[in-house]
């Protein structure tokens, strides 16, 4: 949004931006009581914000991915068989695995120190559907504040694991993962190993490829929205038809995934285009 924001103010010098982060739940709660314009939504919307008239339209493509400290003694063999969705529950949900050698199959007692959001975001939803949970609380572990606690809490834990969205583990620079973490890749054929078609995490690029391509499932990949509380109003939907079409340029460079043309079509109907 900052790059949106700067792009679209040199042809549009009439309209000012004031971006605050905070989490998804602090944007929606902002956005219907009037307090914000805009919500970033980076979750599927409540019931219950549909009721209250949130108009969504969506934006870009972003995924949480696991992560664990760089020195962890067992990186080699994690990043060599991955996880599934039925380890991550086992881990955050039910809590049924609780040392690096019942996850791997060693015989280490090492305890996994689990990591998880203590504030309401899209990226602990999307985690928690991931880890066959319901909602973002049913997720167990040390709780820390956004995206950067969370990263720099796995940073100082060798033995912790957490996940961040994918902005937060690479480096936005050198497009590696950012020091001190790693990435756990995610065994989506269930087979134990790490197949050449699931091992696409090294950089941030061959992430974003991937994803891109579908490899990496929804969830933990969701679609990033932009809402109102009503119909937009014509400057939003202005800012909303720019984003979708000559603001998508920006996307890759920022971390994220473009959005399909289906998907960009779909947005542009809804803006009555």
């Amino acid at each position: 949004m900052t790059i949106w924001a700067e792009e679209y103010q040199k042809t549009n010098p009439n309209v000012t931006f004031d971006i605050q982060a905070g989490g998804a739940g602090k944007g929606m709660t902002d956005m219907l009581s009037g307090a914000a314009d805009i919500a970033m939504l980076s979750r599927e919307p409540r019931q219950e914000e549909l009721d209250q008239g949130s108009f969504l339209i969506a934006v870009t493509i972003d995924s949480v991915i696991g992560t664990v400290n760089a020195n962890n003694p067992h990186l080699a063999l994690l990043q060599e068989q991955g996880i599934t969705a039925e380890e991550a529950q086992k881990i955050w949900v039910t809590q049924e695995i609780t040392t690096w050698g019942q996850l791997l199959g060693t015989d280490s007692t090492d305890p996994i120190n689990v990591y998880t959001r203590s504030d309401s975001s899209g990226a602990a939803e999307m985690w928690a559907l991931f880890a066959l949970g319901d909602s973002q609380e049913s997720l167990k572990g040390t709780a820390v504040n956004a995206d950067p606690g969370l990263a720099e809490a796995i940073r100082q834990d060798p033995l912790g694991i957490g996940y961040n969205n994918v902005g937060f583990a690479y480096d936005q620079t050198t497009g590696d993962p950012i020091a001190g973490l790693q990435i756990i890749p995610l065994d989506v054929d269930g087979s134990g190993l790490i197949e050449p078609a699931e091992a696409f995490y090294a950089t941030r690029d061959d992430f974003l490829e991937a994803a891109g391509q579908g490899l990496y499932p929804f969830p933990p990949a969701r679609i990033l929205y932009l809402v109102t509380k009503g119909e937009p109003s014509p400057a939003i939907a202005d800012l909303y038809r720019w984003i979708l079409t000559e603001g998508q340029v920006y996307v890759p460079s920022a971390g994220y995934v473009a959005l399909s043309p289906d998907n960009i079509q779909e947005g542009l109907d809804l803006l009555g285009e």
